[in-house]
């Protein structure tokens, strides 16, 4: 029996060409609290492709040339926020940065988020974040139970109202942009304010009052210096800025 190939028809699709390999300098900052005294810079050369993320070049850099390089990421899909860090001077979740969307004809330079102590390498000790963001109390409470056998019924509205502010994925991208937090490390940062935000609005919520005690203080929302560096920093599209200033008009009238 002879073997017969299905051949492309004339005047067909012609086949796709190969996808390049390039090859892109990454420049680290680095810092082993074993050894180092301060944070140095060193630079990797490495073979990518366009749909590369930043996180594929460092697990290539990890695996293959440097294993003591350090970094956090889980999911690397967008959804934990573990990756973040500074790319090129901006804050970015490591693995939603394509190579493809930077300037590969220049070093790509990493380094961890800025105003939180850190650790080593590009990990920083994220713990004063987490402090803050228990701090504004982010659960629902209510002392009135909800009907027996049936959940807290919300209108369509009431639930928009703060849907926004649901997508925090708790990165702090927004925290550790922001200016005010890199030099008054008792600001409660934008990420607290936003997830306050999503229970002070939440028409289920009985804590609004309390919420807005805690940030109206000389370290809360009136900390905020409106430059947008959150908003443009978060991952998730989230208007930070805005959050911000709706949590500052609900203290001013004395309610949500």
């Amino acid at each position: 029996m002879s073997l017969v190939v299905d051949e492309a028809p004339a005047g067909g699709p012609a086949p796709e060409a190969p996808v390049e390999a390039f090859t892109v300098t990454l420049i680290i900052r680095r810092f082993d609290p074993d050894v180092d005294t301060e944070p140095r810079w060193q630079d990797f050369d490495v073979q990518m492709y366009a749909t590369d993320r930043i996180l594929d070049a460092l697990h290539k850099i990890k695996w293959e040339q440097d294993g003591s390089l350090t970094f956090r990421r889980s999911c690397a899909h967008g959804i934990c926020g573990s990756d973040a860090m500074r790319i090129n001077g901006r804050n970015r979740l490591a693995c939603k940065t394509l190579i493809k969307d930077l300037d590969i004809s220049k070093p790509i330079y990493v380094e961890a988020i800025k105003g939180l102590p850190l650790e080593k390498d590009l990990i920083v000790d994220m713990e004063p974040f987490f402090a803050s963001y228990r701090e504004v109390q982010p659960f629902l409470q209510s002392a009135t139970e909800p009907p027996k056998d049936k959940e807290r019924i919300q209108s369509v509205a009431d639930r928009a109202r703060f849907d926004d502010t649901t997508k925090c994925i708790l990165c702090a991208a927004c925290t550790s942009s922001c200016p005010v937090f890199w030099t008054d490390g008792q600001y409660f940062g934008p990420a607290a304010i936003v997830n306050a935000h999503r229970f002070i609005f939440d028409s289920r919520d009985e804590a609004a009052s309390t919420r807005l005690d805690i940030l109206n203080d000389k370290e809360g929302v009136w900390r905020c210096r409106t430059t947008f560096n959150c908003t443009d920093a978060c991952p998730r599209g989230i208007q930070v800025t805005q959050a911000i200033a709706e949590v500052k008009q609900a203290i001013m009238r004395g309610k949500p």
